[in-house]
C-alpha cells in the first residue's frame, strides 16, 4: 500500500491561516509490512526513524492500538520551506490509521482530525481534499470549504535556506491597530469573494495586498519583493509568500511560464525554480 499526499501552499497573500491550495509535489508513504517496532525509512535528514516520527505519532493518535509497521517515506516536499511538509506528514499519518484500521473516515472527518493536530486547516485541508480550500476554527471544530480552482500554474522559487515556522511567527506583531485590522480583514474578505466569483483581475491584485503577515516577514525573505517586481515586468499574475516562507510562489499564465522563469534566473537569484500545477485529488492510494 502506498499513500500519496500533495504539498500545499498556504495564505495566498491575505488568507492568513485560512486559505491553502494543494500543489504537485508529493510525499509517498509505503507500508512494507508488520514489524517488531515502528521503523520509518527515509532520506529526509534528521527526522526520526522510529515511533517518534510525525507520521507515526499522528497515526497512533488516531488509533492507539495500531501494530508496529515498517514504513518507507519518499518525499520531494522540502522541509521547513513553506510548502506544508509537516502537514503532509500529518495527513499521511491520518490516512495510515484510516487504512490499517479500516476506519472508513470521511473527508470531513479527516480534515477535522488533521486540523485539530495542526491547529489550523490551511495546509491539511487542501492536502486531504485537493484543490483550493478556505477554512477556519469555529466552536471547537473546523470548517473547510472548497473554492473554484483558478486555471493557472505556479512558479515556486525555493531558496537555498530554510525558515522555521516559529521564527516566521516571531516576526509578526502581537496585535494590530483597530483600523489596520479592519483594512486587513476587508482585503481578505474581498479576496475570498473574488476567488468564489472567479474575478481573477481583482483576486490577483488582492493577493499582493496582504496586511496580516507579509509586511512583517518580507525582511526574512528578501526574494519576495525581488520576484514580485520581476513578475510585473514579465507577465506574472501575482506573487506571494508561501505559508511562513521562505518559498515564494508566483501565479503564471501557462504560456508565459518559461519567460518568467528565465527572468528570475537572469536576476541572479541562487534558489531553484519549480513549475507546479494545482493538485485536484488530495490524499489518495496509488
Amino acid at each position: 500500500m502506498i499513500i500519496q499526499v500533495p504539498a500545499s501552499s498556504a495564505n495566498l497573500g491575505p488568507g492568513f491561516d485560512s486559505i491553502g491550495i494543494a500543489v504537485s509535489l508529493y510525499l509517498k508513504l509505503e507500508v512494507l509490512g508488520p514489524s517488531d517496532n515502528w521503523q520509518v525509512d527515509h532520506q529526509l535528514g534528521k527526522l526520526p526513524h522510529d515511533e517518534t516520527n510525525m507520521i507515526v505519532t499522528t497515526a497512533l493518535s488516531v488509533a492507539s492500538d495500531l501494530p508496529p509497521q515498517h514504513l518507507r517515506v519518499v518525499s520531494d516536499i522540502p522541509v521547513t520551506h513553506g510548502l506544508g511538509s509537516s502537514s503532509s506528514a500529518i495527513v499521511a499519518g491520518v490516512e495510515l490509521a484510516n487504512q490499517l484500521k479500516e476506519l472508513h473516515l470521511s473527508k470531513e472527518e479527516k480534515v477535522e482530525i488533521a486540523s485539530q493536530i495542526e491547529g489550523h486547516p490551511d495546509n491539511v485541508a487542501p492536502a486531504i481534499l485537493g484543490g483550493l480550500v478556505v477554512g477556519t476554527h469555529i466552536n471547537g471544530h473546523f470548517a473547510a470549504l472548497e473554492a473554484p480552482l483558478f486555471p493557472y500554474d505556479f512558479a515556486a522559487y525555493i531558496p537555498p535556506y530554510s525558515l522555521k515556522t516559529a521564527d516566521a511567527r516571531a516576526a509578526l506583531p502581537y496585535q494590530l491597530d483597530y483600523s489596520q485590522a479592519v483594512h486587513a480583514s476587508a482585503i481578505a474578505n474581498t479576496f475570498v469573494a473574488s476567488l468564489f466569483t472567479k474575478n481573477y483581475d481583482v483576486a490577483f491584485k488582492l493577493m499582493e495586498a496582504d496586511r496580516f503577515h507579509e509586511p512583517y516577514r518580507k525582511e526574512l525573505v528578501p526574494e519576495l519583493n525581488q520576484i514580485r517586481e520581476l513578475g510585473k515586468k514579465h507577465g506574472a499574475l501575482a506573487t506571494y509568500l508561501s505559508g511562513a516562507g521562505p518559498t515564494v510562489m508566483t501565479v503564471v499564465d501557462r504560456d508565459k511560464y518559461e519567460s518568467f522563469e528565465q527572468a528570475v534566473h537572469a536576476g541572479g537569484l541562487d534558489g531553484k525554480i519549480v513549475r507546479l500545477h494545482p493538485d485536484v485529488d488530495g490524499v489518495k492510494l496509488i
